[in-house]
């Protein structure tokens, strides 16, 4: 079993940066693959971004704004959000998979963490 907590989120103007954290924890978690969702009021979840070893993936949306990282020392994934838009408004939800295969797609990942909440407005 993995449990996963998520931390970072805020209010944030336009343009600004938030920097998220996904805390895995649990037997073999830091052998997972880590992806973020985002589900905004009124929308599906969207698969965001994915890191599996050195490999990353990000949706087009977030693309050169986004960055996901991981420190294998402390077991963390972060999600690094630069120049933000009111759009990213939602809650941020880190999951763990066996890999980024698909890393869009919610029904592969095992294990779900709580989220937290981002929102940009001025």
């Amino acid at each position: 079993q993995v449990q996963l907590v998520e931390s970072g989120g805020g209010l944030v103007q336009p343009g600004g940066s938030l920097t998220l954290s996904c805390a895995p924890s649990g037997s073999g978690s830091e052998s997972y693959a880590i992806g973020w969702f985002r589900r905004a009021p009124g929308k599906d979840r969207e698969g965001i971004s994915c890191i599996s070893g050195y490999s990353t993936y990000y949706t087009d949306s977030v693309k050169g704004r986004f960055t996901i990282s991981r420190d294998n020392t402390k077991n963390m994934v972060y999600l690094q959000l630069n120049n933000l838009k009111p759009e990213d408004t939602a809650r941020y939800i880190c999951a763990a998979s066996r890999n980024c295969n698909d890393y869009d797609k919610w029904w592969l990942y095992d294990f779900w963490g709580q989220g937290t909440q981002v929102t940009v407005s001025s």
